[in-house]
């Protein structure tokens, strides 16, 4: 993670009272995160469900995130 990602999830862990350690990103989840946002700009037409998609995804809870990416991508 870039160091803007990396205070944001400092910042993240704090307030949710959590380690940050809990809240790090692979590079493959970054990966797979960003290709979700991509699904969700590119197949509406609405830039702003890319975050939202995003944030969908976290709300979704301890589920596995590549089979949440087949979920999205089964709809697009």
């Amino acid at each position: 993670m870039d160091a803007w990602l990396t205070q944001a999830r400092d910042a993240l862990a704090e307030a949710a009272g959590v380690a940050p350690g809990a809240l790090d990103l692979s590079d493959d989840d970054e990966r797979t995160l960003l290709d979700l946002a991509r699904i969700a700009a590119h197949d509406s037409g609405e830039r702003t469900n890319a975050p939202l998609l995003c944030y969908l995804v976290g709300r979704a809870g301890g589920a596995d995130l590549e089979r949440l990416a087949a979920a999205v991508r089964s709809t697009s």
